[in-house]
C-alpha cells in the first residue's frame, strides 16, 4: 500500500538526484508516495519531455534471497510488456548494483489514488462510481487474460490512480503481482489484509482473488469505509475473512443491485465470475463504452508507449 505525500505546488525548479543509466529519466528528491518496500519519486522524462513516477525498491530486505530478486526483477521486466489504457504503464526497470535497489518507471496519474480521490470527492452518483469500478475490471480482465496470465494479488483503492479530469481510471502497484502458468494457480501468500480472498491464507489460489479484492474495492467507493475497519488487528480480520464473516460496511450498501454485486465479488472461487463475465453483468448495462472510455478520442498525453 502506497501512502501519498502532499506535494508543494510552489517548488521551483530543481535538479535531479539520479539519472537511469540511459540518461533518459532523471529523478527529483519530492517523494509522491511512499510503501513498506518501496519509495515513488517525482521524476521526468527527457526525451518526451512529461513528468513521470520513479519507483524505486530497496534491496537489502531480500539479501539472503538471491532467487527473489531475480525473480522480482524478471517479472517486473515482463509487466513492462503490459499495454492496457487501465493499466499504469511500465516504461523502464533496470537494477542499481551500488545502492542495491530494483528501480522502474511508471506514468504518473493527475489526481491520485482512487482512495483519495474518492474521499475528497464524497458526492459521487453511483453511475460515476460504475465508470470506475468497469474501468477496474477492463485492467483485471488484460491481466487475467494475458499470456501468461497476471495477477495483481494487492488489489486495494489505493493502488487504483485516477485522472480525475477525464475520469479515467488506472491499476496500478504492480509490485505484488505473478505470472502464472497455464494452471492460474499461485502459491505465496501477500497483499493487503482487508482485501485478501480467503482462498489467498490457503496458499493456493487463481487470479480470481483479484476479483475478491476489486469487490472489497466497490464496497469502499460505495461506503467510504475501509473494510474490517471494526477490527483493530490482522488477526481479527484474518479469523473474519477466512469464516466467510462480511465487513460491517456491508450493512451500509442500501442498494439491493449494489450488495448482490458486491457479493459475487465475494462469493467462494467455485463460483466467482470473472472479470469478463462481471462486464457483461446487469450492473453495468446503463454504462455505454462511450460513457466510461475514450477509445477514439482519449487524451493521448496520458497514454503514450516509449520505445
Amino acid at each position: 500500500m502506497v501512502q501519498s505525500v502532499s506535494v508543494d505546488p510552489d517548488r521551483e525548479s530543481e535538479p535531479f538526484v539520479e539519472l537511469d543509466p540511459t540518461g533518459r529519466y532523471g529523478r527529483y528528491d519530492e517523494l509522491l508516495g511512499y510503501g513498506a518496500v518501496k519509495k515513488v519519486y517525482r521524476a521526468f522524462d527527457q526525451e518526451e519531455g512529461i513528468e513521470v513516477a520513479w519507483n524505486q525498491v530497496k534491496l537489502r530486505n531480500f539479501m539472503d534471497d538471491q532467487p527473489v530478486i531475480d525473480r522480482l526483477y524478471s517479472e517486473v521486466r515482463l509487466l513492462k510488456t503490459l499495454k492496457h489504457k487501465n493499466i499504469i504503464a511500465l516504461y523502464s526497470v533496470w537494477r542499481d548494483e551500488n545502492r542495491n535497489t530494483l528501480n522502474f518507471i511508471t506514468e504518473v496519474c493527475t489526481s491520485g489514488n482512487l482512495r483519495e480521490y474518492r474521499n475528497k470527492h464524497k458526492h459521487v452518483s453511483m453511475k460515476a462510481l460504475k465508470k470506475w469500478s468497469k474501468q477496474i475490471l477492463k485492467g483485471l480482465d488484460y491481466l487475467h487474460t494475458h499470456e501468461p496470465c497476471v495477477i495483481h494479488r494487492d488489489l486495494n483503492c489505493s493502488n487504483v490512480f485516477i485522472n480525475g479530469n477525464i475520469g479515467q481510471v488506472k491499476i496500478g502497484d504492480l509490485g505484488f503481482a505473478t505470472v502464472v502458468g497455464k494452471s492460474h494457480s499461485a502459491h505465496s501468500v501477500l497483499g493487503t489484509p482487508e482485501f485478501m480472498a480467503p482462498e489467498l491464507y490457503d496458499e493456493d489460489y487463481t487470479e480470481l482473488i483479484d476479483i475478491y479484492s476489486f469487490g472489497m474495492c466497490v464496497l469502499e467507493m460505495v461506503t467510504l469505509e475501509l473494510p474490517y475497519s471494526e477490527c483493530d488487528n490482522v488477526v481479527k480480520i484474518y479469523k473474519k475473512v477466512i469464516s466467510g464473516v462480511r465487513p460491517k460496511a456491508m450493512d451500509k450498501v442500501k442498494d439491493p443491485e449494489v450488495k448482490e454485486f458486491i457479493e459475487k465479488c465475494l462469493a467462494q472461487p467455485r463460483v466467482r465470475p470473472s472479470a469478463s463475465e462481471l462486464l457483461q453483468d446487469p450492473f453495468f448495462e446503463d454504462i455505454n463504452d462511450d460513457d466510461d472510455d475514450n477509445d477514439e478520442n482519449e487524451n493521448t498525453s496520458n497514454n503514450y508507449w516509449p520505445a
